[in-house]
């Protein structure tokens, strides 16, 4: 499945935005969401689910993405996703990047499609719909836009991470948990950017107390 702009145009006469989000997996890490506005006169070439795309593939659009569209972004840390749960800090992170685009281009969004099967916060502002899309990443241009931002965005912040903490391989595993980075787990512990209400580190943290 291609995602293509049809969804979109079922509201043409709105401005539209798509969000999605990148990091509810791993075991480091933020989560990341994006809020992207395309231009439907003007789109760009090779959009895909980013999960679809090469990392060289991806990198290419995003870099595009990110000087041709309106766009905003939602940062969550790990002490957040620790404290309210992963579902919750994706949502908080669904509506930063949503206040983010608002904030930097003055623009309201009136529909919102989101990838996934839930609404991440309740209509506000001039929003007259929000509108959950199960794999919208694979069938909507705004979402799939929202999933290469959210995901080359969080592996820049992963690849800085792991210029200080080289043993867990962050640059390779983007917090994700790989036997590489589960074994650097057990041999050096963790470090702040652990998610301790994930498993296994939960688990190895109830074991040492």
């Amino acid at each position: 499945m291609q995602p293509s702009f049809s969804i979109e145009n079922l509201h043409k006469n709105f401005l539209v935005s798509g969000i999605d989000e990148a990091g509810r997996g791993p075991l480091a890490g933020p989560v990341v969401a994006a809020c992207v506005i395309l231009d439907r006169d003007n789109l760009i070439a090779g959009i895909n689910d980013s999960k679809k795309l090469s990392k060289k593939q991806r990198k290419k659009i995003f870099l595009e993405l990110r000087e041709k569209v309106k766009f905003g972004v939602g940062i969550i840390d790990e002490k957040t996703i620790d404290r309210v749960n992963i579902l919750e800090a994706t949502k908080l992170a669904m509506l930063a990047a949503y206040l983010d685009l608002q904030k930097k281009y003055n623009l309201f969004c009136e529909v919102i499609l989101v990838d996934g099967n839930f609404k991440p916060f309740v209509k506000r502002d001039k929003i007259l719909e929000i509108i959950p899309i199960i794999r919208g990443d694979q069938k909507s241009l705004s979402i799939a836009a929202a999933s290469i931002i959210a995901k080359e965005t969080r592996d820049e912040i992963m690849e800085n991470l792991h210029q200080e903490y080289p043993q867990f391989g962050f640059n390779k595993n983007a917090g994700y948990g790989t036997k590489f980075h589960i074994a650097a787990i057990r041999k050096f512990g963790i470090c702040r950017h652990h998610r301790k209400s994930f498993e296994p580190i939960k688990g190895l943290i109830n074991a040492n107390n």
